[in-house]
């Protein structure tokens, strides 16, 4: 961003920030694991830190800086900023304002010398989105995120328990949950998200809002910003909210349904053109459309571990739930891990229906980028799309169309991970030697606990 305009927005923000009353200005970023974390600064400190010049120690966040190398700074994208649509003060408090509005500000995390943090999430989204553009390319994704809202005990801890009713796209009296999530759209639009739709999904206590599309770096934003506003909004309406995969047994897990397209530049820049579609191409789509759904099949098993990041997420890809479990694509039904939907023209767009709403935003798109990409750079062949029902399918059959199994477990997964150079080569050493360290500990920790299916199923018979 040119200086001048660089101090422009930073003296409208200032000037915003004083009329809106603001008390606290949070510095969001993202850790390794996907989980929100902020540096909160008052009055006092803004300027610094919308210059950038605010420090804060790494070292004791997971996947970050090591001890030696604590310091980092935070440096703010003066885009994102906005004024969240609450005061400052204990979550459950629905306040007069009088304790003084609340604003964030996304920021990448750099070196004391200015330099990348080769750690930062954000920033292995930006080496994908430049290498798209060298291409010629922009990318655009839009998200279904799924969520469950479910009640707190009398301690105010979260449970399982939801007293709404209602079921897939229900019209019903409108319940806490309901009340919940149209506060939720509400403030999104507020903070200038745009909500393409939301309604209440197939399990008791589920709920999706989808985004419109937007920009991958957009996007990832949205998504970071989505969790917090809901998780936020559902404590003040005495609610849990809920990104875990797969929280209950026997019923649907949520999914993060990922709606993505190239755009290739034209000319005199602007948007492009969908570089999807090709109106004289079989289905409409066009080589290079094709060439990208190859790559997401292709290296599917690779990213997996990242877009599926947790233990409990390969309890949602079982069969059974209208999670996929095999590595296909079709333009019919929802079983395969890919699909592409009906609309055709500026519209056209492939949905990988794998990705779960626990993922890390950033690396989530920065590896499904990758594999698009590379599916383009070496005109990978996604073959014939397959509609029929893949879970009917004998094993002979899945091998004629080359149907590969998503790995079971994350251990699994993290195997696939490993082999695939394109995808660690997308995440960068840094990010890819601690994200493996931390998940090969979480799956140590997983397998060494004593389940309650385990103690009733062995515990009487052996």
């Amino acid at each position: 961003m040119p200086e001048k305009t660089t101090g422009a927005a930073t003296r409208d923000i200032l000037s915003e920030l004083k009329q809106r009353q603001v008390r606290f200005l949070l510095l969001q970023f993202t850790d390794l694991l996907g989980v929100n974390k902020a540096v909160e600064v008052p009055p006092s400190q803004f300027e610094r830190a919308l210059a950038g010049e605010v420090v804060f120690d790494g070292s004791a966040l997971e996947g970050f800086a090591r001890v030696e190398e604590a310091d980092a700074l935070l440096v703010p994208d003066l885009d994102t900023f906005r004024v969240f649509p609450w005061a400052a003060g204990a979550a459950g408090e629905q306040g007069d304002g009088e304790g003084g509005a609340v604003a964030r500000l996304i920021c990448d995390i750099r070196y004391p010398d200015g330099r990348p943090f080769e750690g930062c999430p954000r920033t292995a989204l930006k080496r994908q989105i430049a290498r798209a553009a060298e291409l010629g390319f922009t990318m655009r994704v839009g998200c279904e995120a799924e969520f469950f809202l479910f009640e707190q005990n009398e301690r105010g801890e979260p449970t399982t328990r939801t007293l709404d009713t209602g079921s897939y796209f229900d019209l019903v009296p409108v319940d806490r949950g309901e009340r919940a999530r149209r506060v939720i759209v509400a403030a999104l639009e507020e903070m200038r998200l745009d909500a393409e739709a939301s309604h209440h999904e197939v399990v008791r206590g589920q709920h999706e809002i989808d985004l419109r599309h937007a920009d991958s770096l957009t996007t990832a934003d949205n998504l970071a910003t989505l969790r917090f506003v809901v998780r936020n909004i559902a404590l003040r309406h005495g609610l849990v909210a809920t990104f875990m995969p797969k929280p209950l047994y026997g019923a649907n897990g949520s999914g993060m349904h990922t709606h993505q397209a190239l755009f290739a530049k034209e000319g005199g820049g602007g948007g492009g053109r969908n570089a999807f579609h090709d109106a004289a191409g079989a289905l409409q789509l066009s080589e290079v459309g094709r060439w990208y759904i190859g790559g997401l099949l292709r290296h599917a098993l690779g990213y997996c571990a990242v877009t599926n990041p947790l233990v409990n997420s390969y309890k949602r890809l079982v069969p059974g739930f209208e999670a996929p479990v095999n590595v296909s694509w079709s333009t019919q039904n929802v079983s395969p891990l890919v699909r592409v939907p009906a609309q055709r023209g500026e519209a056209t767009r492939c949905e990988n229906r794998l990705p779960d709403p626990s993922a890390n935003p950033y690396l989530a798109l920065a590896v499904q980028l990758a594999a698009g990409l590379d599916g383009i750079q070496q005109r990978i062949d996604a073959g014939e799309p397959v509609n029929k029902n893949i879970s009917r399918m004998s094993y002979r059959e899945r091998r004629k169309y080359r149907i590969d199994e998503l790995p079971r477990d994350l251990h699994e997964a993290l195997d696939c991970l490993e082999k695939d150079a394109v995808i660690r080569g997308a995440l960068g050493d840094h990010i890819y030697e601690r994200f493996m360290e931390a998940k090969r500990e979480e799956w140590q920790e997983y397998i060494g606990r004593v389940s309650e299916w385990e103690v009733e199923r062995y515990l009487g018979q052996y």
